[in-house]
């Protein structure tokens, strides 16, 4: 499985640097069964997982394989997904529920 990690997530990985170690635990779960773990997302969001961390914080994520099978690739339409394999998953997000949709 490979992994990248946008730079709006890695941002606010040290920005909340106090669950860094359970944002650590989440992303290694995530890696594990993608889909299984994560809530698809719909409307503005459709074709990205979210997954909780802690009470109110998510990880926002897309997983390039299940994107395509669905057809959410048209949608979401990545500048780099003709070059990217489908056993990919995009670390998007990471914040408060309520302010993570808004970024």
């Amino acid at each position: 499985m490979k992994t990248r990690f946008e730079t709006a997530f890695l941002k606010a990985v040290k920005k909340h640097a106090a669950i860094k170690k359970a944002v650590q635990k989440k992303v290694d779960m995530i890696i594990e069964n993608p889909v299984a773990l994560g809530e698809p997302l719909k409307g503005n969001w459709q074709g990205f997982y979210s997954c909780p961390v802690k009470r109110n914080f998510i990880i926002i994520y897309l997983y390039c394989e299940a994107c395509r099978k669905k057809g959410d690739d048209a949608v979401v339409a990545c500048s780099e997904c003709s070059h990217t394999p489908d056993k990919t998953i995009k670390f998007v997000l990471l914040g408060p529920h309520d302010k993570a949709y808004g970024i």
